[in-house]
C-alpha cells in the first residue's frame, strides 16, 4: 500500500488507563492484551498503516516497559523506516519532570517532533477503541471542508452507569458539531465520539501553544467543550464495527464479541489486517479427552478439559476434567485438573491449582491478577 507522507498519525497510549484499572496497574492500554494474540495498541497502529501513514508516534505515560517489548521498531506494523517510521515518545510534562494531565499537555511537551514532521495534517487517536477504520476519506473530508477540527464519531449507545469518558456530539444538518457533551448524565442512543481527530498541523500549533501559556491540558475539556463555538468541528461518522474499552465488563464483552464471526469479520478484515507481533509458539495441543466449542485459542496452548465460549491466549494450559466457560484466559495462565471455571478474566501467569471453582457473572466477571496463584 502506498504511504502518505502528508499525514502524521499520533497515538496516546495511555489515555483512559484509570477506566480498566485492573488491566492497567502494571501497563499502560496500549498493552492490555485482547482476542488471544493482540495488543490494544496493535489496532491504531495497523489503522495507520492501511491508510498509507507512515510517519506515526507513540506518545507514553507509565508502565509502559510492556509497550517498548511489544512494538519494538515497528517492523511488523512495516514502520520500521528510515523515513518517517515509528517512535515513541517520553512520558514528561513540558513544565518539568512531572507526567502530563491531558493530551494538550502530552502534545506539547512532544511539539518538536510533531514540528519535524514533513506531514501537513496530522491523525490522533487512542487505545481504547477497538475497530478496522480507513483514515483516507476522513483526511480528504477535513481538507474540502476547511474545517479546524474533524472529529470521527459513530452510532452508539451510552449508559453514565457504566460508561466513562465519554464525548457526546450534537450534530446539525451540515454536518458540523453544534453541542458537546462530557460524561453526560444520560442513557440511550447518541452520537458518540471514539476519540480520533483530523487537524492541520498550523492549527494544533496554535491550539498547542496557546494552552501552554494558559495551563489548558485537556483537549476534551478545554478545546472541544469550552471552545467548541470558537472553532469549525465537522463531524466525520465511522459506521464499521467498534467496540469501546471504558470498563472491565466492556473489555470481556469486547473479547467474548468475537466469537460472533460477523464481527469477528468486520474487525479482521482480510483487506485490511491487523497486525501484531509475531511470536514462534508451538500449534495447539488436544488432550484425547478435550472439547471445544465455540472458541478462539491461540497457538501454544495445551487443552485437555472442556472449553466453551473462550478466548485463550498464548501458552495457556486446561486440565483434565476441568470445564472452562465464557471465560478470557490470557497468555501463560495454567488451570489445574478438574476445576471449573466460568465468566473469569485472569491476567497472566495465573496458576490455578486443581479442583477450584472460580465463578463471576456477565455483568461483573471475576478477574484475578497478574500472576496470581489460587
Amino acid at each position: 500500500m502506498g504511504t502518505n507522507q502528508n499525514v502524521l498519525g499520533l497515538v496516546f497510549a495511555s489515555i483512559h488507563d484509570e477506566a480498566i484499572y485492573d488491566l492497567t496497574k502494571l501497563r499502560t492500554m496500549g498493552s492490555v492484551p485482547f482476542g488471544g494474540r493482540y495488543r490494544l495498541i496493535d489496532f491504531p497502529l495497523s489503522n495507520f498503516v492501511n491508510s498509507g501513514i507512515s510517519q506515526v508516534g507513540v506518545i507514553t505515560k507509565r508502565n509502559y516497559g510492556s509497550l517498548l517489548d511489544h512494538v519494538g521498531s515497528g517492523r511488523e506494523w512495516d514502520l520500521a523506516r528510515k523515513k518517517g517510521g515509528l517512535h515513541l515518545l517520553p512520558p514528561y510534562s513540558h513544565t518539568g519532570s512531572s507526567m502530563y494531565h491531558g493530551r494538550l499537555d502530552a502534545l506539547g511537551n512532544a511539539w518538536s517532533f510533531v514540528e519535524h514532521s514533513s506531514a501537513e495534517y496530522v491523525v490522533l487517536t487512542n487505545c481504547d477503541i477497538v475497530t478496522n477504520i480507513d483514515y483516507r476519506p476522513a483526511v480528504e473530508v477535513h481538507i474540502a471542508s476547511g474545517a479546524d477540527i474533524t472529529a470521527v464519531y459513530a452510532k452508539g449507545y451510552y449508559d453514565h452507569l457504566t460508561g466513562a469518558a465519554a464525548t457526546i456530539f450534537g450534530i446539525g444538518g451540515d454536518g458540523f458539531v453544534n453541542d458537546v457533551m462530557i460524561d453526560p448524565p444520560m442513557t440511550g442512543s447518541c452520537n458518540l465520539g471514539l476519540d480520533m481527530f483530523v487537524m492541520s498541523k498550523d492549527f494544533l500549533r496554535r491550539i498547542v501553544k496557546e494552552s501552554m501559556s494558559r495551563n489548558r491540558t485537556s483537549l476534551r475539556k478545554h478545546i472541544l467543550l469550552d471552545r467548541s463555538a470558537n472553532y469549525k468541528i465537522l463531524a466525520y461518522e465511522h459506521t464499521g464495527y467498534y467496540s469501546k474499552i471504558d470498563s472491565l465488563a466492556s473489555f470481556f464483552n469486547a473479547n467474548l464479541d468475537l466469537l460472533d464471526a460477523a464481527k469477528r469479520d468486520a474487525l479482521f478484515r482480510k483487506a485490511a489486517p491487523i497486525f501484531t507481533k509475531t511470536k514462534d509458539n508451538a500449534p495447539v495441543r488436544f488432550g484425547l479427552e478435550s472439547h471445544i466449542k465455540n472458541s478462539l485459542i491461540a497457538d501454544g496452548c495445551i487443552i485437555e478439559g472442556k472449553v466453551e465460549n473462550c478466548v485463550l491466549f498464548r501458552g495457556v494450559r486446561i486440565g483434565k476434567g476441568s470445564v472452562v466457560r465464557d471465560s478470557i484466559i490470557t497468555q501463560d495462565t495454567v488451570i489445574g485438573a478438574r476445576c471449573s471455571i466460568r465468566n473469569v478474566i485472569t491476567d497472566k501467569n495465573v496458576q490455578i491449582a486443581d479442583e477450584r471453582q472460580l465463578t463471576g457473572s456477565a455483568g461483573y466477571p471475576l478477574f484475578i491478577g497478574k500472576g496470581a496463584e489460587i
